[in-house]
């Protein structure tokens, strides 16, 4: 497993934009994908973008498609979540996650971060 630490959150007017970082320790050496997954007030918990070890492939909730752009850097062992053009439909708690399959972590990673909160004012 990786030791995951989620930053970046706050509050911002919709239409604006955030970048959320999520630092990765312990056992990096190994192959693994990495996610986010945001939990509303009163909703569950959903997928929201994943990246493949490679970063050659990307994945995302057809609700951030367009709007959100996942990227990582291995030299820093950190994932980034870009959020532009804010709604306030986005406000949730970031969760970033890991899986060394990328298939399994959209639906049950194996790490996960304390979480980061996003709010979005209308």
């Amino acid at each position: 497993q990786v030791h995951l630490v989620e930053s970046g959150g706050g509050l911002v007017q919709a239409g604006g934009s955030l970048r959320l970082s999520c630092a990765a320790s312990g056992r990096t050496n190994s192959p693994y994908a990495m996610g986010w997954f945001r939990q509303a007030p009163g909703k569950e918990r959903e997928f929201v973008a994943a990246i493949t070890w490679s970063g050659a492939n990307t994945y995302y909730a057809d609700s951030v498609k367009g709007r959100f752009t996942i990227s990582r850097d291995y030299a820093k062992a950190t994932m980034y979540l870009q959020l532009n053009t804010l709604t306030p439909e986005d406000t949730a708690v970031y969760y970033c996650a890991a899986h060394k399959n990328i298939l399994v972590l959209r639906i049950q990673p194996d790490s996960w971060g304390q979480g980061t909160q996003v709010t979005v004012s209308g």
